[in-house]
C-alpha cells in the first residue's frame, strides 16, 4: 500500500476531525461558546485598551506636550529684574536651529480684555507660535489654526474656545467674525478657528500669535514683563544631553542677571503604565472565563471519546497507528476552538470598530484613532489553539491506550 505524504496525513486528519466536529456540534456547542465568548473578551481587551491608551495618551499630550518635552524657562534673576521677551526669542529660535528642533514654540500667557455684547471682560490668552498645535495635539473643531501668513494679518487671528465662540453669538467662521480687543489702542482681531478642549476652562480663553500679543499688550500685561517661556519637542532618546546644551546657550544669551530652567512636562517623564492595573483585571477576568471554557471542552471530549472507543479499535485493526489516532482526536479539538476563536476575533473587531464604542472610550476627544491591532486578532486565536491543544490533550492519551482487542469488543 503507497504511504501517504505527510502533507496528505494533515489535511486528511483535518478533513476528519473538521468532520467529527460536526457531528458532535450539539455537545462541543456550549463549551465552543464559552471559548468564542474568551476569546472575543482577550480580544476585546487588546483593541479596547489600545483605544484608551491612545485617548490617555492624547489627553496627556495635551497638557504636557509629546514626548519629549523641554520647557525652558527665562525669569529675572533679581526683583525687579526685566526680561527682554523678544531678545530671549530671538535667542531661543537660535538654539533651535543650531541643534536641529523641528517642533517648538514659545509660550506667553496674560489677559486681554475683550468687548463682547454683554460688555467688556477680561479674557486669558496664550501666545504660541505655529508648531504649538501639534506639539499639543489641539484640536480644532471649526475654522482652522494658525498658519505662517497669520503673522503678517493688521487684525490679529484668534484661535477661541467654545464659550468664547457662544459669547460672541456662534457665528460662522465663514463670514470672518471680529472683536474688539480694548487698551490705549483697541484692536480688531478676527476669529479664525475654535477648539472643543481648549484651556479646559469654563470661561471665554483664547490662542493668539506672539506678534499679535505683543501688538496688544498694555503696559499691565508688557510680555517684556513676564517670564519668558519657551517649548521644544525632541525625541526622548536625546532629551537628556540636549538639556544642558540648551541651558547652557540661553544663559549665555540671557546674561548673568537672569535665571534660566529647562524640565520635562511630558507624561513620559513621569514613567508608569496608567492603564496598566486595569489591563490586568479585564485581562484576568477574560483568562478566567477562557480556562472556564477549556474545562468544559476537556470534559465533553473525555465523553465523546469514551463513546468512540469501538469505532477507534476498528481503525486501530485496520492499520491506523497510534500517533494518527492521537493527533486525530488532538485536531478535533484544535479544528473546534480555531473555529470559535475564529468567530470571538469577528465579534471583537465589530466591538472595538463600532464608533459609539470608540467614542464611549475615547471620550470623543481621541485624534488619531488606532486601528484594529493585528496583534490582538493573532493573540485571540493563538490562545484559542492553546485552549484546543490542552483540551485535546487528555483525550487523545486515552484514545491511544485502550488496547485494540478491547476496544473492538466494547
Amino acid at each position: 500500500m503507497k504511504r501517504q505524504s505527510p502533507a496528505a496525513a494533515l489535511v486528511g486528519s483535518l478533513a476528519e476531525a473538521w468532520a467529527e466536529v460536526r457531528i458532535h456540534k450539539t455537545r462541543v456547542l456550549l463549551s465552543l461558546i464559552g471559548v468564542a465568548v474568551a476569546v472575543a473578551a482577550i480580544t476585546s481587551v487588546a483593541g479596547l485598551g489600545g483605544i484608551a491608551e491612545q485617548a490617555v495618551r492624547e489627553s496627556s499630550e495635551r497638557s504636557g506636550g509629546r514626548p519629549a518635552m523641554l520647557s525652558v524657562f527665562v525669569s529675572p534673576g533679581r526683583p525687579g529684574g526685566v526680561i527682554n521677551g523678544p531678545a530671549m526669542g530671538n535667542a531661543f529660535d537660535t538654539v533651535t536651529e543650531r541643534y536641529k528642533i523641528t517642533y517648538h514654540s514659545s509660550v506667553l500667557g496674560g489677559s486681554r480684555e475683550v468687548q463682547f455684547g454683554t460688555g467688556a471682560a477680561p479674557v486669558y490668552t496664550t501666545a504660541v507660535d505655529v508648531d504649538y498645535q501639534v506639539m499639543h495635539r489641539v484640536a480644532v473643531s471649526q475654522g482652522s489654526w494658525f498658519v505662517q501668513s497669520d503673522e503678517r494679518r493688521l487684525a490679529p487671528a484668534l484661535v477661541v474656545n467654545d464659550v468664547f465662540w457662544q459669547r460672541i453669538g456662534s457665528p460662522d467662521l465663514r463670514t470672518h467674525p471680529t472683536v474688539s480687543l480694548l487698551g490705549p489702542h483697541p484692536v480688531s482681531a478676527v476669529v479664525i478657528g475654535i477648539s472643543g478642549q481648549t484651556f479646559g476652562t469654563d470661561q471665554p480663553a483664547m490662542y493668539m500669535l506672539p506678534s499679535g500679543f505683543a501688538a496688544t499688550s498694555t503696559s499691565a500685561s508688557s510680555p517684556e514683563e513676564q517670564q519668558a517661556q519657551f517649548e521644544a519637542w525632541v525625541p526622548p532618546s536625546v532629551a537628556k544631553d540636549l538639556e544642558p546644551l540648551i541651558k547652557r546657550d540661553m544663559v549665555a544669551a540671557a546674561g548673568s542677571g537672569a535665571m534660566v530652567q529647562i524640565q520635562r512636562n511630558d507624561y513620559l517623564a513621569f514613567g508608569g503604565d496608567q492603564l496598566g492595573p486595569i489591563k490586568i483585571v479585564v485581562g484576568g477576568i477574560a483568562g478566567l472565563v477562557l480556562f472556564l471554557g477549556a474545562l468544559s471542552l476537556v470534559n465533553i471530549s473525555l465523553v465523546t471519546v469514551r463513546q468512540r472507543i469501538r469505532e477507534i479499535g476498528i481503525r486501530r485493526s485496520f492499520g491506523a497507528t497510534a500517533g494518527r489516532v492521537f493527533f486525530a482526536v488532538m485536531m478535533e479539538s484544535v479544528v473546534a476552538t480555531l473555529v470559535a476563536g475564529a468567530v470571538g476575533v469577528a465579534v471583537s473587531i465589530a466591538i472595538v470598530e463600532n464608533p459609539w464604542v470608540q467614542g464611549k472610550i475615547s471620550q470623543g476627544n481621541t485624534i488619531d484613532l488606532p486601528p484594529f491591532p493585528i496583534e490582538a486578532a493573532i493573540l485571540g486565536l493563538v490562545c484559542a489553539m492553546a485552549v484546543g491543544v490542552l483540551a485535546g490533550l487528555l483525550p487523545a492519551v486515552a484514545a491511544v491506550r485502550f488496547k485494540v482487542i478491547d476496544a473492538i469488543r466494547y
